[in-house]
């Protein structure tokens, strides 16, 4: 039995799988990796067009609150769209079930045949998942709805603007301090620092190779802060 990301054998012994890490991980990833990039480019942007530093700290600042909340709504409402989807569908599917059982008994038998079973098993698995639960059979083996990878709107939007506010406080705190002669040298070489760790992180967590994650991570972000680092230094002006 599956219990989130774990698995229970008949044994009693649990087996961890990373489906069940999917949805936090992704919406954690994407909100801190765009903290990081977004506020150190809006920093070195600033910078770059000959800003004070307290200029540049509140640029910074204003950056983390609106991205945090513009994660917020957009995460929420995307996964929200999604959810409301799934829901339609498993109405759809929990209609069809009351009109045609014996249709949709055929249906799901034809599936399981299709992944290898002979008729015979793919009906008698068909009829004890329907007698169990017919909802959940067709939802997890027609549509690919389950548990695991359900749509979680809150967790989506609160896990986003929780990682950006976090990924964009460390280029911010470094901007606090450093000097102001070398402030776009040190927030530059900092913000690629932590964009390589959590790309490497990110890809330890879901079991991808750790080096490519960092490098492809970084390679994008370093991209993005030269894009805007050199549109803050062609439209500044010399104070």
């Amino acid at each position: 039995m599956a219990i989130g990301g774990a698995l229970r054998t008949p044994t009693g012994k649990k087996e961890m799988h990373r489906t069940g890490r999917i949805g936090w991980l992704r919406a954690a990833v994407l909100g801190a990796n765009d903290g990081i990039l977004s506020t150190s480019s809006l920093v070195l942007g600033v910078a770059a067009a000959h800003a004070t530093h307290s200029s540049v700290l509140l640029a910074g600042v204003a950056g983390l609150v609106a991205g945090a909340m513009s994660m917020a709504a957009g995460e929420y409402v995307s996964v929200h769209s999604q959810a409301d989807t799934e829901q339609a569908e498993l109405e759809l599917e929990r209609e069809e079930l009351k009109e045609d059982d014996k249709g949709e008994h055929q249906e799901l038998m034809a599936i399981y045949v299709e992944r290898g079973l002979n008729p015979s098993l793919a009906k008698q698995v068909a009829d004890q998942l329907m007698a169990h639960d017919a909802l959940g059979a067709h939802a997890r083996d027609e549509l690919g709805i389950s548990e695991t990878v359900r749509a979680r709107p809150i967790q989506a939007a609160l896990a986003s603007a929780g990682s950006f506010a976090v990924g964009a406080s460390m280029p911010l705190l470094v901007t606090a301090v450093a000097p102001a002669e070398r402030l776009i040298v040190v927030v530059s070489a900092t913000s690629l620092l932590f964009l390589a760790l959590l790309g490497g992180w990110a890809a330890h967590v879901g079991g991808a190779r750790v080096a490519m994650g960092a490098i492809r991570v970084t390679f994008w972000g370093a991209l993005a802060m030269a894009v805007t680092a050199g549109v803050g230094s062609l439209f500044g002006t010399v104070r």
